[in-house]
């Protein structure tokens, strides 16, 4: 597992950060937006996206005047690349004991 993938998996423990990445996924939104549907304030919204952002989990971009925030590409697919990783090690590991079983 890469230095970015264990920011990665680090910055989702904390659920507002899930949250916050699961309104992302869905599509590209602003601060206000995503604190719209958060319990918490703009300014701990900010906070929770600079994690995310140092995680290589989401990107800014400047739209006008406001700063409009998406899932980074890049990060997502470390992470699923280590998911990826750990399924076919849990699969490689069935197999073995599967086949043990059957000797």
């Amino acid at each position: 597992m890469g230095t970015y993938a264990f920011a990665a998996w680090t910055a989702l423990g904390d659920p507002s950060r899930q949250h916050i990445f699961a309104l992302l996924a869905e599509r590209p939104r602003s601060v206000t937006e995503i604190a719209r549907d958060l319990p918490i304030s703009r300014p701990a919204v900010s906070q929770h996206l600079r994690v995310l952002k140092q995680a290589h989990l989401v990107r800014v971009r400047s739209e006008g005047t406001r700063r409009i925030y998406q899932v980074d590409p890049e990060g997502l697919a470390i992470l699923r690349e280590d998911l990826d990783r750990f399924w076919n090690k849990t699969l490689e590991n069935f197999k073995q004991i599967v086949e043990q079983e059957t000797e």
